[in-house]
Protein backbone atom coordinates (compact mmCIF):
# COMPACT_ATOMS: atom_id res chain seq x y z
CA UNK A 1 0.00 0.00 0.00
CA UNK A 2 1.40 3.32 -1.08
CA UNK A 3 1.01 6.14 1.42
CA UNK A 4 0.10 9.71 0.58
CA UNK A 5 1.97 12.72 1.89
CA UNK A 6 -0.34 14.98 3.93
CA UNK A 7 0.33 18.72 3.90
CA UNK A 8 -1.72 20.89 6.26
CA UNK A 9 -2.03 24.54 5.23
CA UNK A 10 -1.16 27.24 7.75
CA UNK A 11 -4.79 28.41 7.67
CA UNK A 12 -5.99 24.91 8.59
CA UNK A 13 -3.48 24.75 11.45
CA UNK A 14 -4.77 28.09 12.76
CA UNK A 15 -8.36 26.85 12.51
CA UNK A 16 -7.49 23.81 14.60
CA UNK A 17 -5.80 25.99 17.21
CA UNK A 18 -8.80 28.35 17.32
CA UNK A 19 -11.18 25.43 17.87
CA UNK A 20 -8.99 23.98 20.62
CA UNK A 21 -8.52 27.34 22.36
CA UNK A 22 -12.25 28.02 22.23
CA UNK A 23 -13.09 24.62 23.74
CA UNK A 24 -10.36 25.00 26.38
CA UNK A 25 -12.46 27.75 27.99
CA UNK A 26 -15.07 25.13 28.84
CA UNK A 27 -12.92 22.05 29.35
CA UNK A 28 -9.16 21.66 29.01
CA UNK A 29 -9.60 17.88 28.84
CA UNK A 30 -12.12 18.10 26.00
CA UNK A 31 -9.87 20.56 24.18
CA UNK A 32 -6.94 18.16 24.37
CA UNK A 33 -9.14 15.27 23.22
CA UNK A 34 -10.30 17.36 20.25
CA UNK A 35 -6.71 18.19 19.30
CA UNK A 36 -5.76 14.50 19.39
CA UNK A 37 -8.83 13.46 17.38
CA UNK A 38 -8.24 16.08 14.68
CA UNK A 39 -4.56 15.16 14.36
CA UNK A 40 -5.46 11.47 14.11
CA UNK A 41 -8.02 12.30 11.42
CA UNK A 42 -5.46 14.27 9.42
CA UNK A 43 -2.89 11.49 9.71
CA UNK A 44 -5.46 8.95 8.55
CA UNK A 45 -5.57 10.75 5.20
CA UNK A 46 -2.17 9.25 4.38
CA UNK A 47 -3.97 6.05 3.43
CA UNK A 48 -6.99 5.94 1.13
CA UNK A 49 -7.84 9.67 1.20
CA UNK A 50 -10.34 9.12 -1.61
CA UNK A 51 -12.64 7.21 0.76
CA UNK A 52 -14.40 10.44 1.68
CA UNK A 53 -16.88 12.03 -0.74
CA UNK A 54 -16.47 15.27 -2.60
CA UNK A 55 -17.85 18.43 -1.04
CA UNK A 56 -20.04 19.40 -3.96
CA UNK A 57 -22.02 22.57 -3.43
CA UNK A 58 -23.27 25.03 -6.05
CA UNK A 59 -20.76 27.68 -4.97
CA UNK A 60 -17.70 25.39 -4.94
CA UNK A 61 -15.98 24.04 -8.05
CA UNK A 62 -17.19 20.47 -8.63
CA UNK A 63 -14.96 17.64 -7.44
CA UNK A 64 -12.34 19.99 -6.01
CA UNK A 65 -12.53 19.23 -2.29
CA UNK A 66 -13.13 16.03 -0.41
CA UNK A 67 -14.86 16.36 2.96
CA UNK A 68 -14.31 14.54 6.21
CA UNK A 69 -16.49 15.13 9.27
CA UNK A 70 -14.84 14.76 12.68
CA UNK A 71 -16.82 14.59 15.92
CA UNK A 72 -20.02 15.76 14.23
CA UNK A 73 -18.99 19.43 14.15
CA UNK A 74 -15.67 19.70 12.33
CA UNK A 75 -15.43 19.73 8.56
CA UNK A 76 -12.05 19.00 7.00
CA UNK A 77 -11.75 20.04 3.35
CA UNK A 78 -8.85 18.67 1.37
CA UNK A 79 -7.62 18.07 -2.16
CA UNK A 80 -5.76 15.08 -3.56
CA UNK A 81 -3.10 15.71 -6.19
CA UNK A 82 -1.01 12.76 -7.28
CA UNK A 83 0.30 11.19 -4.05
CA UNK A 84 -0.22 14.30 -1.91
CA UNK A 85 -3.18 15.37 0.22
CA UNK A 86 -3.52 19.11 0.75
CA UNK A 87 -5.64 19.98 3.80
CA UNK A 88 -6.87 23.51 3.22
CA UNK A 89 -9.57 24.02 5.85
CA UNK A 90 -10.70 22.67 9.23
CA UNK A 91 -14.02 24.32 9.94
CA UNK A 92 -16.30 24.28 12.96
CA UNK A 93 -19.70 23.76 11.34
CA UNK A 94 -21.43 25.57 14.19
CA UNK A 95 -19.75 28.82 13.18
CA UNK A 96 -20.42 31.06 10.22
CA UNK A 97 -17.98 30.31 7.42
CA UNK A 98 -19.49 32.30 4.59
CA UNK A 99 -16.06 33.93 4.25
CA UNK A 100 -14.98 30.65 2.66
CA UNK A 101 -17.04 31.40 -0.42
CA UNK A 102 -14.83 34.38 -1.22
CA UNK A 103 -11.59 32.44 -0.89
CA UNK A 104 -12.40 29.52 -3.22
Amino acid sequence: MELYKVIVADAARRQIEEAVLFLRQESPEAAQALRVRLIEALRSLSSFPGRYPFFNKPYIPANRYHKMIVQEYYLILYQIKDQTVFVDYVLDCRRDYRWLLHSL
